[in-house]
């Protein structure tokens, strides 16, 4: 064999080396353009899920964020017919705090922040100001009277009346003497006379509610008149007999 021959024969196996390596790296990077192909496409496809979770979890805050501004309107306006609270000192429903406006401590936190803080839901708080709400608005009501009371009732009456007629005949015999205003003090005396039946109304209604949580219906009302008229009876016949 020549030496040209052997020239030839090392290119022609230098060729096919540079051939067998351009198949190799062409082969290795169809194979990563195929991986990262795949990469991308699953990332893709990642991101167009987080996407539309974001799109559904923003429909969902805004849908939130309309009830709980309708829920705050109703709750306000309900608050402003309550007795005793002053329109005027009340105001209009106030606009939401900015995100600028709140302490840091209020706004969620992420990883590299600070601990995220357990807040309770709006729904959560707008139900306890409702509680709060419907318990000035709407009093809860009170249960009857306990059968104890009922028998106490006509005493209590004829106590309370007997002491208003005691001071009524007080005013009248006081204003008979020759002092200034002693026609006043018997008109408030004969006055006191007349109201002395249902002096003990007032006393016995305030000593259910305050004490009993109870309310005093007709019937008990009934009896607290009865022992005030039969005390203030005897204390006008007693009067008018010493007089």
């Amino acid at each position: 064999m020549t030496t040209r021959d052997r020239d030839y024969q090392l290119m022609m196996t230098a060729l096919a080396e540079v051939a067998r390596r351009r198949s190799a790296e062409l082969e290795d990077a169809d194979q990563a353009y195929q991986t990262s192909a795949a990469q991308a496409a699953g990332e893709l496809s990642l991101a167009e899920g987080d996407a539309a979770a974001a799109d559904r979890w923003a429909g969902a805050a805004a849908a939130q964020v309309l009830d709980v501004d309708r829920e705050a309107a109703r709750l306000w306006d309900q608050l402003r017919r309550a007795q005793g609270v002053r329109v005027r000192a009340l105001g209009e429903l106030p606009e939401p705090a900015p995100v600028e406006a709140l302490p840091r401590v209020a706004l969620p936190q992420g990883s590299g922040g600070l601990a995220p803080v357990q807040r309770q839901s709006a729904r959560i708080l707008l139900a306890r100001a409702a509680e709060r709400v419907d318990g000035t608005t709407r009093p809860a009501e009170r249960r009857p009277l306990p059968r104890w009371v009922l028998p106490l009732l006509p005493i209590v009456g004829a106590l309370v009346a007997g002491l208003t007629g005691l001071v009524a005949a007080g005013l009248v015999t006081f204003g008979d003497t020759a002092v200034a205003g002693g026609p006043v003090l018997r008109g408030l005396g004969w006055l006191a006379f007349v109201v002395a039946p249902s002096a003990g109304v007032p006393p016995a209604a305030l000593f259910a509610h305050g004490r009993l949580n109870a309310r005093l219906d007709i019937g008990g009302i009934g009896l607290t008149l009865m022992g005030g008229m039969v005390a203030a009876t005897v204390l006008s016949v007693t009067f008018a007999a010493s007089r």
